[in-house]
């Protein structure tokens, strides 16, 4: 099955050849493919008066094994090409204003359970392996994947020497950061619709060094996935003004566990001596909060010694 671009190839190139109903359901798709993701074989096909078997068939002649087929190929040109306005009045006219939180909880919940049905465990185990054994880990993620991207930078530099984020507003800066990316080392790639090329650059420069490649993103037909050699594969929403990137967060917890369950003895050294350097130059400073529950606590403590 092709991507988003060949939805659109094709219906281009099958044009001159589509009966009435057929130019009527190319030229819908065309031009509102934003609502037409959202519709059933029945319902796109009542949007254009045809009949539900003529869409079917309309996917079939597109090359599309079947309707679902088909969908996906559409939610692939939505992910793509939807700006933040249209995605604005999409989110709004699926929900309304007493309803959101409802309808964003379960959202995200469903995200996260077909992540969890589709996610390949085989590419999991390799990305484990491969950042374990790497001398160097870079990790990359640009607006609002740069949340994810520093999050997961944070706990990585808990187990391993030498962990890079990448931060930058240019491609300069990009490469200058990259510059002794090499064969021994691994770059994490973090990206969803709209997908960020300043990321997709930054793996293709990995790769042309021979650095390993990881792509944490939504689809197999993602554009990270040219230069990346194990794909994360998490649901994001492409229709709200609000990235949700629970499941993409889901995931890399995941990877951070099974990495620290791997060099646990390392972890565990690790934060001993932070443990040791926090006490020393108190890092973490006791607030009134604390004071008052110690309190609490000796208070129980001595209730307690009493009853004896």
């Amino acid at each position: 099955m092709g991507n988003s671009d060949d939805l659109m190839s094709r219906l281009c190139e099958k044009m001159p050849t589509f009966s009435k109903g057929q130019k009527r359901l190319a030229n819908y798709i065309m031009t509102s493919y934003d609502k037409a993701v959202f519709l059933t074989a029945a319902r796109l096909g009542k949007a254009v008066a045809v009949s539900e078997s003529t869409v079917v068939r309309f996917a079939m002649q597109l090359g599309y094994e079947g309707y679902p087929q088909f969908q996906e190929a559409l939610e692939e040109l939505v992910r793509t090409k939807l700006n933040s306005i249209q995605r604005i009045e999409i989110a709004s006219g699926q929900m309304s204003q007493s309803k959101v939180l409802e309808y964003i909880l379960d959202a995200d919940a469903e995200k996260i359970k077909l992540t969890k049905d589709e996610i390949d465990k085989k590419a999991f185990e390799q990305a484990v392996e491969t950042i374990s054994s790497a001398r160097t880990i870079y990790v990359i993620g640009i607006r609002s994947c740069a949340p994810i991207a520093s999050f997961l930078s944070f706990y990585l530099n808990l187990i391993f020497d030498d962990v890079r984020n990448i931060n930058t507003n240019n491609s300069s800066e990009l490469f200058e950061q990259m510059i002794r990316i090499n064969e021994e080392d691994v770059i994490i790639g973090i990206s969803f619709p709209r997908y960020s090329v300043r990321t997709l650059k930054a793996l293709e420069f990995a790769n042309n060094r021979n650095a390993k490649v990881i792509a944490i993103t939504d689809s197999k037909h993602s554009p990270m996935n040219l230069y990346s050699s194990c794909n994360l594969l998490a649901r994001s929403d492409m229709a709200s003004i609000v990235d949700s990137l629970v499941a993409p967060l889901s995931v890399v917890n995941a990877l951070i566990v099974a990495l620290c369950m791997k060099k646990k003895d390392k972890v565990i050294n690790n934060l001993e001596t932070l443990e040791e350097i926090w006490d020393e130059y108190q890092v973490y400073n006791k607030d009134e909060l604390d004071v008052v529950s110690e309190n609490v606590v000796e208070k129980f403590r001595n209730i307690g010694e009493k009853d004896e």
